[in-house]
Formats: structure tokens, sequence, C-alpha cells
């Protein structure tokens, strides 16, 4: 992979315990119930009993007038604390799930490390920067709305 165009981190503080942070964020299939931007995740090879080599299809909605799929194979587990995996199709690159227990929060952090694929983004690259930065921000936001609303229900 080339050098990757962003490198974009996300920090949630959530008032919950890892074990629970964990239960929904290691269960992708069900992000559509609680977080707005991800339209659908389907389960294209199920990995081993860990999960590790699991590969999905995310499909997400976003902020602006434009929806985006990839593809996510889990590379790497260690319950509770990390979820990495290898990312391709509109984009390519590495996401990485981090939490750490913080009294009675729980501290998460999301790494996205990826390059953007479809022509019309890298011709738009130079000039849209920061606005798919604000674009991914929005959408990480939608997400921290929903983890929060899901762990008090």
């Amino acid at each position: 992979m080339a050098i990757p165009q962003f490198h974009l981190i996300t920090h949630w503080r959530l008032v919950a315990p890892v074990a629970a942070v964990w239960e929904l964020l290691n269960h992708p299939e069900q992000w559509p119930q609680w977080w707005r931007a991800v339209s659908a995740v389907e389960m294209l090879e199920p990995g081993d009993d860990r999960g590790i080599g699991a590969y999905r299809r995310f499909h997400w909605r976003t902020a602006l007038p434009y929806e985006i799929a990839f593809n996510v194979r889990t590379t790497q587990i260690i319950e509770p604390l990390l979820i990495e995996g290898q990312a391709d199709g509109e984009l390519t690159g590495i996401g990485r799930w981090q939490l750490t227990s913080s009294g009675s929060a729980t501290e998460v952090r999301y790494d996205w490390i990826v390059d953007v694929t479809q022509p019309w983004m890298r011709v738009l690259l130079p000039i849209a920067r920061p606005v798919f930065r604000w674009n991914h921000d929005v959408v990480m936001r939608w997400g921290e709305e929903g983890i929060r609303q899901r762990l008090v229900a």
C-alpha cells in the first residue's frame, strides 16, 4: 500500500465498563441498530472462533451526499482491548479500536489509517481533504451518540 492519505484519530469517553463497550464494538453486524451512519454490515467470511479473519462489507451513509462501501478483514483481536482490521475496496488501510478502562468509564481510541481509491475522491483530494476529515468526524460523532444511547438502554 502507498503512504496513506489520512490518519484519522477519534476519542470517545464512555461512562460504561470496558466489557459493555467491547460487546457493542465487537459485533459490527449490529452497528446499524445504533450507528446511524452504518446502513448495513454483511458477513462475507466468518473467520475463526475468536473472529480473526472475519471478512465483512460495511455500507456507510455520510454527512456529505454520498455513500461508501468497503470491506474489512479482522486481523487482530485482544479481548477486550483491541480490534484491528485491514480495509479494502473504496478505502484501503487499517482500522484499530483500542479500549482502556478509566475508573467507571472506558476510553476508546479509533485510528483509521486509510487511502481513498475512488477516482473522484482522488481527484478532489488536494482541495477536499478538510471536507473529508470533517465528514469522518461527523460519522464518528454519530457513532459516539449512538453507542452512548445503546449503553444507557
